[in-house]
């Protein structure tokens, strides 16, 4: 086995590997967005809608750094 030939082995599954570390970052990012929600609605109740508000709009922020992830994957596909 040469070098050329591990390094094709490399390549193919690397883009696996590179999703799965892309989508760590959405997912913590997800978890501080929903647990600080938590934290200001224990704090002051009166404001659940608004907070809900801005955290569903924190999430699909979060969310499409995964999307991203994903569509870079296909896009160096090849």
């Amino acid at each position: 086995m040469d070098a050329t030939t591990v390094l094709a082995d490399i390549s193919g599954n690397i883009g696996t590997v590179g999703y799965g570390l892309a989508a760590i970052g959405p997912a913590i990012g997800v978890g501080i967005v929903v647990g600080k929600t938590i934290e200001g609605v224990a704090r002051q109740p009166e404001l659940q809608s608004k907070l809900q508000v801005l955290m569903w709009i924190g999430i699909a922020f979060t969310e499409a750094l995964a999307f991203i992830g994903i569509a870079t994957y296909f896009i160096f596909q090849g």
